[in-house]
């Protein structure tokens, strides 16, 4: 077995490497934990593999904000130093310090 450690961390903002959306983390898996349904949705050519840690997100577009299930392999850091105006960022972060997010001490372990 092979331990991966995640690229990324919660308050970490991201965007996506193809689609033109970015986000803040708020969770992350070890690996692929969502439905097999969801998984074979993904265009097979498109279809990531499970065995790498997978994010939730607070993700946002030019037009909406939603929850978004990212592999690693298709985040990249966001650069852009905007902060992330999804409604429910307040619900788990405080503030944001040097381009990332504080997470609420009622969400941490």
């Amino acid at each position: 077995m092979t331990i991966r450690i995640a690229k990324f961390q919660i308050g970490d903002i991201v965007r996506h490497r193809v689609f033109p959306f970015r986000g803040v983390i708020f969770d992350v898996d070890a690996e692929f934990a969502n439905t097999e349904e969801w998984w074979q949705s993904i265009p097979e050519d498109m279809r990531p593999r499970k065995d790498q840690p997978f994010y939730h997100l607070l993700a946002e577009n030019d037009e909406v904000s939603y929850i978004a299930y990212v592999s690693e392999q298709n985040l990249l850091m966001d650069e852009s130093g905007k902060p992330v105006s999804h409604p429910r960022v307040g619900d788990f972060f405080t503030h944001q310090e040097e381009g990332r997010y504080i997470i609420r001490e009622t969400y941490t372990n």
